[in-house]
């Protein structure tokens, strides 16, 4: 009974195909539209004989193929495929979609002859495409709607996604009777994807937590990948759909033949070299390409400048690494940016809270030992790289890099300068103190120095100083972020080091002259000048008019660079000095007056321009 009542149907569908010409679409053969096509007039044939047939799935035809697949995996991965059982749902399509067995090639009467080529071919490697014949029972995990697992239903309100036998197999996505149930993909599909709602069916966006695993699929509604009214360009290549929002998952992820690694990522063809393939996701529409009809930032302009060092094929990213980067040189744009969740940033806020586009990271918290998942604060995604994470290395790419009295053991770890117990620090992870800064400035400049910008308040941002040279936020046009500069260690703005001569005194080392010094420097906070990033907060027309120390002005009006003197960060507790105003010296450049190196409100005692800077606050020349 029920094999009559399928050969009826078979028959009905057959039926309204040759009404239509478009239920089977392409996979009406019988059809001149088809791009492969045979002699045969009934379409239902080439998959359906209604009697010997191969005795597998709905009276199957096409001769089934033999091959053992190399299929999808991943380090987060819970549910593992498993070789397709053969005549099972899947096998059936891979009959024809392996591309290892002729398309026509009937059980009952042997090769049909056909002409033309099939596009959608899958291979045998399968690592690119979704994974289906999973192993049952399914798990459970944070990124899956829990049914899935739990009564083998997917959360489709339309029901048209289905689990097969309660699996993953071709046909939970895929009508193989009908092509256009999505007019616009035309590609099978059960239900109409915009939106990626197929991909929600059984992926979860819904905060939940499995095994202590967060769901990071838990801010997607929101995010600015689901709802960019941004219009796609036809060149693309990508399909039918109009923005990335209504591309959806789609935009990044492909569901065969993927040319990453792993995770169905897109790749950029050609590749980019010498980056790994979750950057080189990111940047297939980040790269100021022609991808949308209206370009975004062009942020791989920046990464071509001194930019942060993306992570090579050996250091590439994985989502299960551990919230303390410990691989060095490694930062790709998942490490600073969840694509899951991060949102347009539409206003720049007030230090410390993260922004808008780093919503979802992780972080490390200012006491160097908490977690957090997600990150609220900006500089706690800063510091799974700059805190206590190992194998840190100061490149000469990014310029020179002074040595300080106050980082004896790991001058890269930021978490003990930034900490509350520091002599002085700049107030990124802690409020400023009470003290009086008389050059600070009510806001920040510009990059033209010609206009006010955010208020500077009680904390400022990592992103302050390490920013692009043309960010938006401070009046460029370029996108906002570390991500790359012309300036030296990523600065927004230029900031000369004072520096001296390799080698030994009297003719080079610690305490000899300068060699780059900038006599009576422009003091603006345009980026011409010398020391442009300080001006940025600080005016140094007040600074040299000695309001703070009564020597600035000497100093700096004989080139003087404020890093002989200043730290950047912060001064930690275990610095010899008093460690006040952010002074510790910069021990490549200055060196002990009679092994005595020491501050003291206005007295410095220490070698410096060949020259001795007495306790008594004389200077004399030091002698050879």
């Amino acid at each position: 009974m029920k094999r009559l009542w399928l050969i009826c149907v078979l028959l009905a569908v057959c039926s309204a195909s040759a009404q239509t010409g478009d239920v089977l679409g392409a996979h009406n053969m019988s059809a001149e539209t088809s791009p492969v096509k045979g002699r045969m007039a009934n379409a239902c044939l080439y998959c359906h004989a209604p009697h010997s047939g191969t005795g597998a799935g709905p009276l199957w035809a096409q001769k089934l193929s033999t091959q053992t697949y190399s299929l999808y995996t991943s380090d987060t991965i819970q549910n593992t495929t498993t070789q397709p059982t053969l005549g099972a749902s899947s096998t059936l399509c891979l009959s024809c979609h392996d591309g290892t067995v002729a398309t026509g090639l009937r059980v009952p009467s042997g090769q049909v002859q056909m002409t033309g080529t099939m596009s959608s071919v899958l291979g045998t490697n399968m690592e690119g495409s979704h994974p289906f014949s999973l192993t049952m029972p399914l798990k459970d995990s944070s990124t899956l709607a829990a049914s899935l697992a739990a009564s083998h239903t997917t959360t489709d309100p339309t029901q048209a996604v289905k689990l097969v036998n309660g699996n993953v197999e071709c046909t939970s996505c895929h009508n193989p009777h009908k092509e256009i149930t999505d007019q616009r993909a035309r590609k099978f599909l059960v239900r109409d994807n915009a939106n990626g709602a197929i991909c929600l069916s059984c992926h979860e966006t819904a905060p939940r937590t499995v095994n202590t695993r967060p769901n990071p699929l838990a801010q997607w509604p929101t995010s600015v990948h689901a709802t960019a009214a941004a219009q796609v360009a036809p060149s693309a290549g990508m399909g039918n759909y109009a923005t990335v929002a209504e591309f959806a998952c789609l935009s990044c992820h492909v569901t065969h033949n993927a040319a990453a690694d792993s995770g169905l990522l897109r790749k950029p063809v050609p590749s980019v070299p010498n980056m790994d393939t979750t950057a080189q996701n990111c940047l297939t529409c980040h790269n100021g390409s022609d991808k949308l009809v209206q370009p975004i930032a062009n942020v791989l302009a920046e990464f071509d400048k001194k930019g942060h060092p993306l992570p090579t094929a050996g250091n590439a990213h994985s989502s299960s690494e551990p919230v303390v980067l410990q691989n060095n040189r490694h930062a790709t744009c998942a490490d600073c940016h969840n694509a899951h969740a991060a949102k347009k940033v539409a206003t720049f806020g007030p230090a410390p809270d993260i922004r808008a586009s780093q919503y979802g990271v992780s972080g490390v918290a200012a006491d160097g030992a908490t977690l957090s998942a997600p990150a609220t604060k900006q500089y706690e995604n800063c510091l799974r790289c700059h805190g206590s994470s190992a194998g840190k290395q100061a490149l000469v790419t990014y310029g020179y890099l002074p040595v300080r009295t106050g980082n004896p053991g790991d001058p890269l770890n930021l978490i003990p300068q930034f900490s509350d117990t520091a002599l002085s620090r700049h107030p990124v992870a802690h409020d400023a103190t009470l003290a009086s800064q008389p050059s600070l400035l009510e806001y920040m400049w510009d990059l033209t120095g010609n206009t006010p910008k955010r208020p500077m308040g009680t904390r400022i941002l990592c992103t302050d100083c390490h920013n692009s040279d043309n960010n938006r936020e401070f009046g460029g046009t370029g996108p906002n972020g570390p991500h790359g500069s012309k300036n030296s260690h990523i600065l927004e703005r230029r900031y000369e080091s004072s520096q001296v001569a390799a080698g030994s005194w009297p003719t080079g080392g610690p305490g000899s002259s300068v060699i780059n010094l900038f006599p009576n420097p422009q003091l603006a906070p345009s980026g011409d000048g010398p020391y442009a990033l300080c001006a940025k907060c600080h005016d140094l027309n007040n600074v040299v008019s000695n309001a703070s120390f009564a020597k600035h002005a000497e100093h700096i009006n004989r080139g003087f660079s404020c890093s002989v003197c200043h730290t950047a960060h912060g001064v930690p507790s275990s610095t010899t000095l008093t460690g006040k105003r952010l002074v510790d010296f910069d021990v490549n450049v200055v060196a002990p007056n009679a092994g005595v190196l020491s501050y003291t409100n206005n007295t410095c005692t220490l070698r410096c321009h060949s020259a001795d800077h007495n306790a008594d606050g004389t200077v004399t020349p030091a002698a050879p």
